[in-house]
């Protein structure tokens, strides 16, 4: 095992939670030193991006769809201002005793928001007239110009790329996370990037364009590319991945790319200084060493062959529009304990977790899927309360149930239509059991059902390498994305659980061992509403 692989793990294991005693944190809220809620660079140009209001098109259910039928939008500045504004911008204000806090399309852990995000692109009609790096402001919607890039570099950068693509490319400052949640921050800040990488790849869906991680380039050429390689400290920002977004169907074969010239980016003349986001800093040491461990090396990665199934589930379809539904999202504080959800509607929102070749957002990755889903089931109509398991890749199934407790059933309910493998393993009440490993919350026994994301954890990094421990997240936060949309359209509410006791699922399931860890869990029902909490839209007080 290599030194940069012994400290993914051990970092994995020092942050669990345990009954007997929670990962180390900073043990209060130090409102002092609280992080700014938004990075800028002073001193860089602005460009205002318009706001085009959300419309009944496209449907919801039209942007997952495998034979998406969406007209493929042209590449202008309206156009990229749309794939800003439904994946990264403000959705809402909300306020409370004089005090206002924005909310995001794109969800965060404590709605503190550690990524960053980064457009990198040619000329655009109406937006620019050459190649430019920048940074986005979500407050104000506006792009920061950190550099304008001669037209011979951004003609190698992307020149085996398909036309008219552009890139995004997402960086975190995991102060911002380590402020609040100390040594698991590394966690938390991982997952969000997944919740972005989710936002952008539907918002990219609903123009009609695709979206493709590129993950050949390492974290020292993607910090050299997004200007922050220079960075240093606490509020440094740390990258993380490249996305190339194009017109559906312009990929012919497998993207390759020319990273060699991003070593000419240090001679360019970058704009802005970044702000200071607080007063002081906590040093996190753990934090730092992951980061550096999982560090990715330029490489084309050598995922194993799988093959993701190329139909959709058939269930029946809902309705809705996908601009209004992503800008209603909400994180529920609590559930009802009361409502229920329809049958139908479940296996539809199990069924839009699974990876299919043309649909967003998980054919964003290449990777085979390697997160499975532990469901507490409490509520669904027609269906037995238990604990259930969704196999997103069924070439598990026979190594999890030799893993796993020997007495759990493995019954696929007579209602599960084709292509969903779903197993019931235990028939009980699990409410109990669902609010003490998520650290006793009730939120986790009171909704429809919970969740714990369940990961094939030791192969894939000893196969692949440490860098894949990130990517363990993304897909789980990926997921998390779909589920917090599908509650949404479902009339339903759900939220991230952060807080759980890892091992106590593990114990649960009777596994044993690293091969696999709980990375997430997830929670859907019916929410109780603040009504001391005002909402403001997101964007009233912007200039003209």
């Amino acid at each position: 095992m290599s030194s940069q692989l012994e400290t993914v793990i051990a970092y994995h294991e020092a942050t669990k939670h345990r009954f007997e005693k929670y990962a180390r944190g900073p043990g209060r809220m130090d409102w002092a030193t609280q992080p700014e809620a938004f990075r800028c660079y002073a001193g860089a140009p602005r460009i205002q991006l318009d706001i085009d209001p959300p419309g009944d098109d496209p449907s919801y259910d039209s942007v997952f769809s495998c034979n998406s039928e969406i007209a493929v939008a042209s590449l202008d500045s309206r156009s990229i201002s749309r794939l800003l504004y439904d994946s990264m911008a403000l959705s809402a204000w909300k306020s409370a005793d004089g005090v206002s806090w924005p909310l995001r399309i794109n969800p965060s852990s404590g709605n503190l928001h550690p990524t960053e995000c980064y457009l990198v692109c040619g000329a655009v009609a109406d937006l620019c007239t050459s190649p430019m790096i920048c940074h986005y402001a979500p407050k104000e919607h506006e792009l920061e110009v950190r550099v304008e890039i001669p037209c011979q570099i951004w003609e190698k950068l992307v020149k085996e790329l398909p036309d008219k693509t552009i890139l995004l490319g997402f960086t975190s400052i995991h102060w911002r996370e380590s402020w609040k949640y100390g040594e698991r921050a590394y966690r938390y800040c991982q997952l969000d990037v997944g919740h972005a990488l989710g936002a952008v790849a539907l918002a990219a869906a609903a123009l009609g364009w695709e979206a493709k991680l590129l993950d050949a380039p390492g974290s020292d050429q993607l910090g050299k590319l997004l200007g922050v390689d220079s960075q240093a400290g606490a509020e440094a920002e740390v990258p993380d991945c490249l996305l190339a977004i194009f017109p559906r169907g312009a990929m012919t074969g497998h993207l390759s790319h020319n990273f060699d010239i991003v070593e000419q980016f240090d001679g360019l003349p970058w704009q802005g200084i970044p702000n200071r986001l607080s007063s002081s800093n906590r040093d996190w040491e753990r934090i730092d060493q992951v980061a550096q461990a999982s560090r990715k090396p330029f490489l084309y990665p050598d995922y194993p062959l799988w093959e993701a199934p190329a139909d959709e589930v058939h269930v029946t379809a809902g309705s809705g529009s996908f601009r209004r539904i992503i800008r209603q999202r909400r994180s529920a504080v609590a559930m009802d304990g009361i409502s229920s959800m329809p049958l139908v509607t479940f296996y539809r929102l199990l069924a839009r977790t699974v990876a299919r070749s043309a649909m967003p957002p998980f054919n964003l990755v290449a990777w085979p899927p390697v997160i499975d889903l532990v469901l507490f089931v409490h509520r669904v109509d027609g269906l037995a309360p238990g604990l259930y398991l969704l196999l997103r890749n069924r070439e598990r199934l026979e190594e999890l149930r030799k893993s796993v407790d020997v007495e759990f059933l493995w019954q696929r309910p007579a209602s599960c239509p084709e292509g969903l493998d779903l197993y019931l393993l235990s028939a009980t009440d699990v409410g109990a059991v669902a609010m003490e490993i998520s650290c006793y919350q009730d939120i986790a026994a009171e909704g429809c059902f919970s969740i714990g994301m369940l990961a094939e954890f030791s192969r894939p990094l000893e196969n692949l390498g440490p860098w894949f421990y990130p990517r363990l997240f993304w897909e789980c936060g990926m997921i998390g994305q779909v589920l917090y949309l599908e509650a949404e359209a479902a009339g339903l509410r759900g939220t991230g659980i952060g807080c759980f006791f890892d091992d106590a699922l593990h114990g649960l399931l009777g596994l044993g061992g690293n091969c696999y860890q709980d990375l997430y869990h997830f929670t859907v029902g019916g929410a109780v509403e603040d009504k001391r909490l005002a909402t403001m839209p997101a964007y009233s007080m912007r200039p003209k």
